[in-house]
């Protein structure tokens, strides 16, 4: 009885866990010409390695500036690196000359209405923000 009840304890606290995490989703403007990206699409945009989209179009991350936790949980999803990590990779990159972090914005909306705004834009957000102005692209699984 008692492992019973321990189990249902912490299979509740569990499930509590996982509905504090966001579900992050990649979005891009719907008239990109972007459908759906893979996660290795994602990961060279992001990382600075690719700067164009397959069909030629020059790509726009967007990054999150101040949601630590939104921005943890995307670099730990997309190439499991910490932020601080993140942060001294692009801080190689810039001081070398070999490339600029994505764009940072200050909030997840920010985040739809700078892609809503920029045939170029791609960022990620929580899949609650989703509305009719982006384009679901990538979905972590």
């Amino acid at each position: 009885m008692f492992k019973a009840r321990l189990f249902l304890i912490l299979f509740s606290l569990l499930l509590l866990c996982g509905r504090a995490h966001a579900e992050l989703v990649v979005i891009a403007n719907p008239y990109s010409g972007i459908d759906k990206l893979s996660k290795d699409e994602v990961i060279n945009l992001y990382m600075g390695r690719t700067r164009k989209f397959a069909n030629g179009l020059s790509a726009l991350p967007i990054d999150l500036k101040n949601a630590e936790h939104e921005k943890a949980q995307f670099y730990a999803l997309l190439v499991g690196k910490e932020v601080a990590e993140i942060n001294s990779y692009w801080a190689r990159l810039r001081f070398s000359g070999q490339g600029s972090p994505p764009l940072q914005a200050e909030s997840m909306e920010e985040v739809v209405r700078i892609v809503a705004e920029n045939k170029a834009a791609i960022g990620y957000v929580d899949k609650k923000k989703l509305d009719k102005r982006v384009r679901l692209i990538y979905v972590f699984e």
